[in-house]
């Protein structure tokens, strides 16, 4: 097994991990909202912490598991071209797209998230609302956390793609 085989089973063995742990937090935050509803229509009782609790956990699902969606090629595109091409044809749409958009527009948002999650630790930021939760940092560090796993997996697809393009399939748990 060579290098950039390992490197890609280590990214996708990671993204797989992520995502089973999100996958816990997707059945917490529908115990949550259910929670929620049933106090907000039963018992007519609404409380800031649980409202914000169910944003919060979306987004931490949102974010973390983003590389895992990539990993299971689950983010929506635009399959006019791509369905219908060759293995090699979609190997060259994919590592274009990784080379172009997928590694700059990470490296954007996680270069330019640093500095705000930075900031909301140093004062460990919270919710600005009377009851609210009062761990808003820890949430705005998925922001960097969860696009360095995109950023992670895209390396990854574009390892397995340019090794498609030369005729040198990589074969993962995915079997991709």
């Amino acid at each position: 097994m060579g290098i950039l085989e390992k490197i890609c089973r280590w990214i996708d063995a990671l993204n797989t991990w992520v995502g089973n742990f999100v996958a816990w937090a997707t059945a917490v935050v529908v115990g949550v909202v259910f929670v929620d509803v049933v106090m907000r229509y039963a018992f007519q009782v609404s409380f800031v912490f649980t409202q914000e609790l169910e944003w919060h956990l979306f987004a931490f699902i949102f974010l973390m598991g983003a590389g895992n969606t990539l990993l299971k090629d689950g983010h929506v595109r635009v399959d006019i071209f791509y369905q219908r091409a060759g293995a090699k044809t979609q190997a060259w749409i994919n590592f274009i797209g990784v080379i172009f958009f997928l590694i700059p527009g990470c490296y954007m948002i996680i270069a330019t998230s640093l500095n705000f999650v930075y900031n909301a630790w140093a004062v460990m930021e919270g919710s600005p609302d009377p009851g609210g939760i009062p761990f808003r940092f820890v949430l705005k560090a998925c922001i960097p956390a969860g696009f360095t796993l995109v950023l992670l997996q895209g390396i990854s697809l574009g390892i397995k793609s340019l090794m498609t393009i030369m005729g040198r399939e990589i074969k993962t748990e995915e079997g991709r």
